[in-house]
Formats: structure tokens, sequence, C-alpha cells
């Protein structure tokens, strides 16, 4: 299943940005700890520890923070500046996870944004395209 070029209304995002942003960031964090755990996210958190990172779902209008350390990713203190932040639409990290798209198609067409720290975002993208999504619930859920 293709996930439809679409932006949410306008309207959703004026809402879902006057939400707290603490539960889908804790959502965020839990389910990347689980990834870890699992061995579906293949993090050298070494390499990741002691940074602040940030995805921005534009038209969404949430912002959510997170850090990690040695062991496990973390919600980020409110007002922290992230080293990385990772901006595009719900669609385009759809399509991100599903493989239906590569972050380097999606950063050159404009797509995705990546501010900040270019080491650290070079291993973020590393990370991503190293998942493999088909065995999480996600990608059973896009098969239906």
């Amino acid at each position: 299943m293709r996930i439809p070029e679409l932006t949410l209304p306008a309207a959703m995002a004026s809402l879902l940005g006057r939400l707290p942003a603490t539960p889908p960031c804790w959502a965020l964090v839990t389910t990347l700890n689980q990834l870890k755990k699992r061995d579906i996210l293949p993090a050298d958190m070494s390499l990741l520890a002691g940074h602040s990172f940030e995805v921005h779902v534009q038209d969404a209008g949430l912002r959510l923070g997170f850090c990690a350390d040695e062991q496990h990713f973390k919600v980020a203190s409110v007002g922290t500046a992230p080293d990385l932040r990772l901006s595009a639409n719900l669609a385009d990290f759809a399509r991100m996870m599903l493989r239906e798209e590569d972050p380097d198609t999606l950063f050159f067409n404009r797509k995705l944004i990546i501010e900040g720290d270019t080491e650290l975002g070079l291993i973020v993208k590393n990370l991503l395209d190293s998942v493999d999504w088909s065995s999480t619930p996600l990608q059973r859920f896009m098969a239906v």
C-alpha cells in the first residue's frame, strides 16, 4: 500500500500543536527503546549518548524531543535545544519508515529537513536505513 501525498489539515495541526508534547514523546521513546531491546533498531548508543533530538512533524504541529544516554532513549527536558532536528510531514515520515522512500531522496526533494550536527545527522540517517521495518507491527498493519 502506497502512502498518499497528503498533508494534515491546518485546523488539525493547530489542535495537535496545542496538546502537551509529553505523551507522544513518551510513546516515541518507549517505542525506540523497545525496538532497540528487540535488536530491530541496531543503535550504537555510544554514538548517540549525550545528544538531544527533535522529530518535528510539520503538518501535525508536533515537536517530539528526546535524548540518549549510554543505555536508553529518554524524553528531553522542556526547552532543550536539540543537537539534531528531523522535520517532515507525517506522510513523508511514514514513507521513510515503510521504505517507500529513502531518507536521501526525501532530503534532496526537500521533504525531509535535517538541521544541526551534520555528523550526528549521518549517524541517524544510517541508523534509519538499517532498521528492518518488516519485523515491526507497523509494517504488518500497513500490509492489511
